[in-house]
């Protein structure tokens, strides 16, 4: 048809249709009689005021639905508006609140077909171009019911279908995890401006105890150090148990290029401890990861702090060891009351020490290993009928050798001498790691009340302790020392407030233990029970205490369940 044509009327119709087309011209007054439907119908509807600002609705329920959890179905232009960790709030349509996190998506799928259809995938596998509208679903799992006051409860209905769905924003999603603590452990995932902040001041965090797992390189010991330095700057007393040697480097700032960069992207500048307040511990005649810290600490051990039944369990001693190795402690102890050497025979405050003694909790004061070998040695000896011969100089009067001989003639020890060869060499082999009751000199066992000290780091190498035993040793000298000096300072506290005198409280401490599978799975305590009730203990009495616990391991499997 030419241009001349087209521009001619239609040479005749009827009803309104052209003769060339054969198409029904729209009357005149369409719009206007359209319009006047629409006013007599109520006007037009008018965008629903609850979905405004909103991302998306929830669906309706499937047969695989699961309690709990509702899907999410977005428009395309709100794919990425709530991506995975992504806090959200459900305004269900009978007027409940609901605050969740999604778990799963987001997802992007086709609105009029199935994502795996033969159209989109030959398309997609020819290198064709072809993609048709589509729409966003995430699944979103119930945190809980928003009550008037804001708190959550347990949710006892579902959002019913086609509720809209909100993203918190920043500022929203910061309120409600309350995560604007003073020391700074990183972002919210799911955002990427709101800062997880931890309150070293509130007991309801940091002394209810934690965890930091993760895989081998995924970033446990760099949340550490960035914990312990924020701990730090708060005051906190940190005392960090490294069998690895990896935190003994804490007081330099960072020098890997990654981490420079991403403190730069987070406006952060590198730091490390403070140096006057970082105290590098290692045991004597072991070499520490670190020989040039500026504040190198050799301590030594003392046996008389251990528990027997602690001992017993490290050294995996027999029935027939054990029965020896406490016969020979209650001889010993024996010995040292006769001799005045602990209580003395003057001293009321030592008499009542050693009356209210727990042996579960911890050794006889003053008995030494090396005393204990010679009370072991003497056993052995008087079963052989040979002279007793102590080493100790305590032991080598003729006084305390026949305080020693009566002991053991009305202890009425075992007789079989093997397992008491079997014993000596047990003991004999801790002698031989020479971490036991040095002489005099600054090789001392640890001072806790320096350790919890405001602001005080604390690092324990035992990268160079050579055995899991020795390791077990400090960790439960230490768990014990600790507890007891908290216990102290948290007595003279309540002391000072009731005498009306200036009262400060007890250090905030965190403990920091280091793959604490190693210490504490659940193979090792079934052989241990006294050690790990020594770390229940820390763990129930520290929330009251401000004592921390902070477990730290690629393999939480391992750990038993009652840790957690």
């Amino acid at each position: 048809m030419t241009d001349r044509q087209l521009d001619q009327k239609p040479s005749s119709s009827q009803n309104g249709r052209t003769s060339e087309d054969n198409v029904l011209r729209p009357p005149a007054d369409l719009l206007v009689r359209l319009d006047a439907d629409v006013a007599a119908s109520g006007g037009e509807v008018l965008p629903d005021e609850d979905r405004a600002g909103s991302i998306g609705a929830t669906m309706f329920d499937l047969p695989n639905s699961e309690d709990n959890t509702v899907t999410v179905l977005l428009a395309q232009e709100n794919l990425q508006a709530s991506p995975s960790q992504a806090l959200v709030r459900i305004k269900s349509r009978d007027r409940r609140s609901y605050l969740g996190i999604v778990t799963a998506g987001p997802f992007a799928e086709p609105d009029s077909l199935r994502g795996d259809s033969h159209m989109l995938v030959t398309v997609a596998t020819r290198g064709g171009i072809y993609l048709p509208p589509y729409h966003g679903r995430v699944q979103v799992s119930i945190l809980g019911e928003e009550l008037a006051d804001g708190t959550l409860s347990p949710p006892r209905l579902r959002p019913l279908p086609n509720s809209p769905v909100f993203a918190l924003d920043d500022t929203e999603s910061a309120a409600v995890l309350r995560a604007d603590g003073d020391i700074r452990m990183g972002l919210v995932v799911g955002h990427r401006n709101v800062v997880v902040g931890v309150p070293s001041s509130q007991k309801a965090v940091l002394p209810r105890h934690t965890a930091v797992l993760g895989t081998t390189g995924g970033g446990k010991s760099t949340t550490i150090a960035r914990l312990v330095q924020q701990a730090q700057q708060a005051d906190m007393a940190v005392i960090v148990l490294d069998v690895e040697g990896e935190y003994t480097f804490l007081h330099e700032q960072t020098d890997d290029p990654r981490m420079l960069a991403g403190l730069e992207e987070r406006g952060l500048k590198p730091a490390g401890l403070r140096t006057d307040k970082t105290r590098l511990y290692h045991l004597i005649r072991r070499e520490t990861a670190n020989p040039g810290h500026p504040n190198l600490r050799p301590f030594s051990l003392q046996f008389a702090r251990l528990s027997p039944y602690a001992v017993i369990e490290i050294l995996g001693l027999s029935d027939a060891q054990q029965e020896r190795f406490l016969k020979a402690y209650d001889i010993a102890k024996a010995v040292l009351r006769e001799l005045g050497i602990f209580p003395a025979k003057n001293d009321a405050e030592q008499q009542r020490l050693a009356m209210e003694l727990d042996e579960f909790e911890r050794g006889y004061p003053r008995l030494t290993l090396p005393l204990m070998m010679d009370v072991v040695g003497a056993c052995l000896a008087t079963l052989e009928g040979l002279p007793v011969t102590p080493y100790r100089a305590e032991l080598q009067t003729e006084e305390a050798k026949r305080t020693l001989t009566q002991q053991i003639q009305t202890a009425n020890v075992p007789k079989n001498v093997i397992s008491w060869r079997a014993l000596m060499g047990r003991l004999s082999r801790l002698n031989r790691i020479k971490v036991f009751d040095p002489p005099s000199g600054n090789n001392g066992p640890l001072v806790y009340k320096d350790l919890l000290a405001p602001g005080a780091v604390s690092i324990i190498d035992l990268s160079d302790s050579g055995a899991s035993e020795l390791n077990n040793i400090v960790i439960a000298d230490l768990l014990r020392g600790l507890q007891d000096a908290q216990d102290d300072a948290y007595q003279a506290y309540e002391d000072a407030k009731r005498g009306g005198a200036p009262a400060t409280p007890p250090t905030r401490v965190l403990l920091v233990i280091e793959e604490a599978h190693e210490f504490l799975s659940a193979e090792r305590i079934e052989k241990m029970p006294i050690l790990f009730q020594q770390v229940a203990r820390i763990a129930k009495r520290g929330r009251k205490r401000w004592l921390g616990l902070v477990f730290v391991t690629q393999l939480p499997q391992h750990l038993p369940r009652q840790v957690f």
